[in-house]
């Protein structure tokens, strides 16, 4: 499966905005975007990201901002983009539910990893179970009413216990039922826009890929 193999930071600092790639050092000032809040590259240590974009620049970076906090690659975001577009509904909303019900998502917005990256990590070595079958893929697309379990050797539930006593200190999205004795979660609803924390223009990301 292709993924992202560079640094997190650099992305964090060329959208100009904490994407939360890191887990707890995101929360500190060893973040790389509280110590350089500059773009990377030869031309960002001026200070400028550039100027004023175009319309059609602003679209791009909303559109790779989404694509870089969720952990997918432009084939694939393409991909998420064609099934909300042809999903009766409003594209906009529909993707970022496509997004948000990723398996990896999930355990992240759960507490059960303190990154996207690391909950992946989780779903490709075979910790997690939806309704009671081994799921792998990290972006395995949940529904409402799912059952998602994580068994793990003494070393992982150790971890699990440490990143859900840390993410105890932000607020959990309503759209999830969390047991963390048990290291179970329940999908009570699918989730809407409102349940993002992040700041999103989702608009802008219809009227790029609708050109």
């Amino acid at each position: 499966m292709a993924r992202y193999t560079g640094a997190d930071c650099r992305l964090c600092r060329r959208e100009g905005l904490k994407l939360f790639l890191k887990g707890t050092r995101c929360y500190t000032e060893k973040c790389a975007l509280s110590r350089r809040a500059y773009a990377p590259g030869q031309h960002g240590a001026g200070g400028k990201r550039g100027g004023k974009l175009s319309n059609y620049g602003v679209q791009l970076r909303e559109k790779q901002k989404v694509k870089r906090m969720y952990g997918v690659l432009e084939k694939q975001f393409k991909r998420y983009f064609s099934i909300a577009s042809r999903t009766k509904g409003i594209t906009g909303k529909i993707l970022l539910q496509l997004l948000e019900r990723r398996l990896d998502n999930v355990l992240y917005q759960a507490g059960f990893a303190l990154s996207r990256d690391q909950a992946r990590q989780m779903v490709s070595h075979g910790w997690t179970k939806v309704n009671r079958q081994r799921v792998t893929v990290p972006s395995y697309s949940i529904k409402s009413g799912d059952e998602i379990e994580i068994k793990a050797k003494s070393k992982g539930l150790e971890i699990l216990r440490q990143n859900l006593k840390i993410a105890a200190e932000r607020s959990r999205p309503a759209w999830l039922g969390v047991d963390g004795e048990k290291f179970s979660a329940k999908v009570l609803r699918l989730p809407e826009k409102e349940d993002i924390r992040m700041p999103i223009e989702e608009q802008l990301i219809v009227e790029l890929y609708s050109k």
